[in-house]
């Protein structure tokens, strides 16, 4: 029996604007063959393409402080009952471009699959080891079949954000076993495209290459900089990186998205 593909994302306040969303499922359908369910848990659906499934956030008994700190409501995913939903997850922060096949991130057999961000994040690592820092901007997993991270965390929500900071650290913890995406096929914008510092002041940054799937954008720039006109900076010293990046704009657009003000687009 075939298992449903969900992909699935999060978005909330006002930091993402909607176009973030129909922009990554744009750019799904182009690379997932056959069907699949595109999923967002949102406090905000307006805006978004109709095709789009929009669930609220389930509430798990986030404080304030952990809405503002880390990515504490994405333990929500992992509820035993998510929505009436079964099948296979993808979940994909929306700070990420798709830059290729994403078919092989369903079908890669492990109970959960992360990014290794530790030192292994850049060409020529080896994501896994003892060394191994668990990153949840792009994972997958079995709905329903990790709901232990949930349950755990809930049991004494204020002493798992004391002593993790991150929720990605407990989900590290909490996890019934951990597999990390193979090299290159999530890179880190900052490690594998940006140029050096001084280098960026005379070259754009690298295309990303035929055999990553997704580029994560991590932190600061976030995609959106890099499509301000004229020789904005989008990056923070000392990096120099600034100017619309043909190869962004090409993504953004050719998947729907608008280009926003220069005021939206600083970092």
């Amino acid at each position: 029996m075939t298992q449903d593909r969900i992909v699935m994302c999060m978005k909330w306040g006002t930091l993402y604007p909607a176009d973030y969303v129909n922009v990554l499922f744009n750019a799904c359908r182009k690379t997932i063959s056959g069907p699949f369910r595109f999923v967002c848990l949102t406090d905000d659906s307006r805006g978004f393409d109709a095709r789009i499934k929009a669930f609220p956030i389930p509430d798990i008994g986030c404080t304030p402080e952990m809405w503002r700190f880390g990515a504490w409501p994405k333990l929500s995913v992992f509820s035993l009952d998510l929505y009436g939903l079964r099948g296979r997850a993808l979940f994909i922060d929306l700070d990420t471009v798709i830059c290729g096949p994403l078919d092989r991130f369903f079908d890669y057999a492990a109970p959960f699959i992360g990014i290794d961000t530790g030192v292994n994040w850049r060409p020529g690592g080896r994501p896994g080891g003892e060394n191994a820092l668990l990153g949840t901007g792009v994972f997958a997993f079995d709905i329903g079949k990790e709901s232990q991270i949930l349950t755990g965390f809930q049991a004494d929500r204020q002493a798992v954000f004391n002593s993790c900071e991150l929720e990605q650290v407990w989900v590290q913890k909490a996890a019934s076993s951990l597999a990390y995406w193979p090299e290159g096929w999530v890179i880190s914008f900052k490690r594998w495209l940006r140029q050096t510092i001084g280098l960026d002041l005379f070259l754009p940054p690298k295309n990303p290459p035929a055999t990553a799937g997704m580029v994560a954008f991590h932190g600061d720039p976030r995609p959106i900089a890099l499509l301000q006109p004229g020789n904005g900076r989008w990056d923070r010293l000392p990096h120099l990186g600034h100017g619309q990046v043909a190869w962004m704009r090409e993504y953004w657009i050719g998947n729907g998205g608008t280009l926003p003000t220069f005021k939206e687009t600083m970092p």
